[in-house]
């Protein structure tokens, strides 16, 4: 199960006593404790948040559970776009919206990463609490606050509202496509990079940093690869495995109330192809399977570029000074990480995609996005480095 032990020690460390964290509820058949909850939590009127797949999946058995029980329930179905996808956009969030009836007690988001964004986006400017009912294991989004949503085409995550509880069902987990899980595991191994990114932001940029975090995710994602032929096998225990190592994830962004341990220029890479991809009305890829990706290129322009540099005549700026000071700490990490191969043959193990050819996505795409997707936020990465301080055409201090 979850360790919630390190997670309230962090909650401590952090005096974040006041954050509860979400009931968690992973395994086989705990969907069948849904009913009991909401009994003892007094919600009568229920929201169920869910696609057509979702729907199937999850959601319509757990209407007929509570209506069983007499429960109110309403079921928002959201709509999907021309290339049969729900996004998060403003439509869609316009849309849970207007359709969410007043006397609501309680969210239930059935599905992946996109409805929950959507479910914790409303609820959070609904003032409701709501429940996760993930229908695979896809993303470590889902005990998270952070909700990315497409505003006039761009992408921004916001913080919102974390669930109030999560109920990971391992046997819904095991009936979902192998591509979703693949994508799960494409989230976990990016903290290969956004973990380096982090130190880099730390060291470099004067970023916060919690050494305790780091290595509940570094856990985490080690736990995800010690698992990786049950994880690939599809099995009941590699999802829960799985599972377990996307929660914790997600409630160290809870709890530190910022995504850095999970998010660094890897994100920014698939955040850059995503905005391309609704810009020119193309369908959307899993996140996850964009991470993965990412992360193995990141891995790569960090081994062979970045770790070339010379930061020798770069100690005039402030910036220049502390990349000075913490070069070799820089270098040793980068040594550390896994080359680019071992990483696309853990993708591929788990039957996701490897490289961006299986992706779809153009070189030029690719290309532009190295050069520029460090500016969608405002974080010291890699990435970052590589383009301003020690790029050779654009020097800047910080």
């Amino acid at each position: 199960m979850v360790c919630l032990e390190k997670l309230n020690n962090l909650a401590q460390n952090l005096n974040s006593e006041h954050i509860d964290l979400p009931s968690i509820f992973l395994g086989k058949g705990v969907i069948k404790e849904i009913t009991n909850y909401l009994k003892q939590n007094e919600f009568q009127h229920i929201t169920f948040v869910v696609d057509n797949n979702t729907f199937k999946a999850a959601g319509e058995t757990i209407k007929s559970n509570i209506l069983n029980e007499g429960f109110e329930a309403h079921v928002v179905v959201l709509t999907d776009n021309g290339n049969q996808q729900v996004i998060a956009d403003e439509q869609t969030l316009v849309e849970l919206f207007t359709k969410t009836p007043m006397d609501t007690d309680v969210y239930i988001a059935v599905g992946a990463g996109t409805i929950h964004d959507i479910t914790r986006f409303c609820a959070y400017y609904m003032k409701l609490p709501f429940i996760s009912v993930p229908t695979a294991a896809s993303v470590d989004g889902f005990t998270s606050k952070g909700a990315p949503v497409i505003l006039k085409g761009v992408k921004e995550t916001l913080q919102t509202s974390s669930p109030i509880a999560v109920f990971a069902d391992t046997d819904i987990l095991a009936s979902s496509p192998k591509e979703l899980t693949a994508a799960g595991f494409g989230d976990m191994i990016a903290e290969y990079t956004s973990l380096l990114d982090w130190k880099i932001s730390a060291w470099i940029g004067h970023e916060p940093y919690n050494q305790q975090a780091a290595e509940i995710t570094k856990d985490a994602l080690q736990l995800c690869v010690d698992h990786c032929e049950e994880i690939a096998n599809h099995s009941s225990y590699g999802l829960e495995v799985l599972m377990k190592a996307l929660i914790e994830s997600g409630l160290v962004m809870l709890l530190l109330n910022y995504s850095r341990p999970a998010s660094g220029a890897e994100h920014h890479l698939s955040h850059y192809w995503e905005m391309s991809l609704l810009k020119n009305g193309k369908k959307q890829l899993l996140h996850g399977a964009k991470v993965g990706v990412a992360s193995t290129i990141i891995i790569d322009e960090y081994k062979n570029k970045l770790a070339t540099k010379n930061v020798d005549s770069f100690t005039g700026t402030t910036l220049g000074q502390r990349l000075t000071q913490h070069w070799q700490e820089i270098m040793t990490v980068i040594d550390d990480l896994p080359s680019a191969v071992e990483v696309a043959e853990m993708l591929s193990l788990v039957h996701g995609p490897s490289k961006v050819e299986e992706l779809g996505l153009e070189k030029e795409l690719v290309l532009e996005s190295l050069q520029n997707a460090h500016t969608l936020r405002e974080r010291c990465t890699g990435l970052f480095l590589l383009n301003t301080l020690l790029s050779p055409n654009r020097i800047i201090g910080l």
